[in-house]
């Protein structure tokens, strides 16, 4: 569904993406994971026609998102970080105004204020929604044409906890209806529950790019939290030859209580991979 080959952006001389190339599958939900300016937002803007690449190609549907950004529109939905929605208009008269310039009805819109749960606010001014709210209105405005290809550029960025649940429940439904998703993160945590695959971007570069858990195992560390009957609590690497000798020693001496497993997170797998921690 979505192809990019060597993509770049160059800025006033600043590389903002570097050669960047992937493809997500048809109804994948694929995130792309990075720091604030590693080249995220960037890569979405070239690839839904809103920025044109320096150099490289990318396709949607087989379409070019240069030359055949018209063929493009129509199938695409995009959710920027920006919440530009009419703040004196109600929810409904906002998805009305959109879906007329789609061509679909009302009903559409009733679909869709009920699957983001709305239908009881639909009436209300944005200006009195609620940060959550407003972002599951922009999820609805996205899906008014049935887009085969869905873009949420960090779409839980500072919303509170039950508000990124909803927005997180609405992309695993549509991931498992079939909607392609391209999720632009810095959560991982987030990632790691909703995405089939991720790449990682730093600085402008791909640095990697697998399903989460075989990225934890690939580059996480194999680690083991152990509590002995002096009640002493100890932490131990698998992959550490000491560290297994010991774990051997205790058990044959029969001093284990407890033994946990603790599997590397996606964020782990990030610092290891870039040098450095999320901001």
């Amino acid at each position: 569904m979505i192809k990019a080959s060597n993509l770049t952006r160059v800025f006033n001389g600043l590389i903002a993406v570097d050669q960047v190339s992937f493809h997500v599958d048809r109804g994948e939900v694929f995130g792309f994971l990075g720091h604030n300016g590693a080249g995220k937002t960037t890569t979405v803007r070239m690839l839904t026609g809103q920025l044109r690449p320096t150099s490289g190609h990318a396709s949607i549907d087989g379409h070019d998102v240069v030359k055949g950004r018209t063929a493009i529109k129509p199938m695409i939905g995009v959710v920027f970080e920006n919440q530009n929605l009419y703040e004196r208009m109600s929810g409904r008269e906002n998805l009305r105004f959109f879906a007329e310039l789609h061509g679909v009805g009302d009903k559409r819109v009733d679909e869709l204020l009920e699957m983001v749960g709305l239908s009881d606010r639909a009436k209300d001014k944005i200006k009195i929604y609620s940060n959550g709210m407003k972002q599951r209105l922009l999820v609805a405005r996205a899906l008014l044409n049935h887009p085969k290809a869905l873009f949420l550029d960090e779409p839980t960025r500072g919303l509170d906890p039950t508000s990124a649940r909803g927005i997180r429940r609405t992309i695993r439904e549509l991931g498992e209806q079939g909607t392609t998703v391209f999720l632009t993160t810095h959560y991982m945590e987030e990632a790691d529950q909703l995405c089939h695959r991720v790449a990682f971007i730093s600085e402008g570069k791909l640095i990697a790019l697998d399903t989460p858990r075989a990225l934890k195992l690939q580059y996480g560390l194999r680690k083991v939290s152990v509590l002995l009957d002096d009640q002493s609590q100890h932490e131990l690497t698998l992959d550490n030859p000491a560290d297994a000798n010991q774990m051997a020693d205790w058990m044959g001496a029969g001093r284990l209580l407890t033994v946990h497993s603790q599997e590397a997170t996606l964020e782990d797998v990030f610092v290891h991979l870039a040098g450095r921690e999320l901001q």
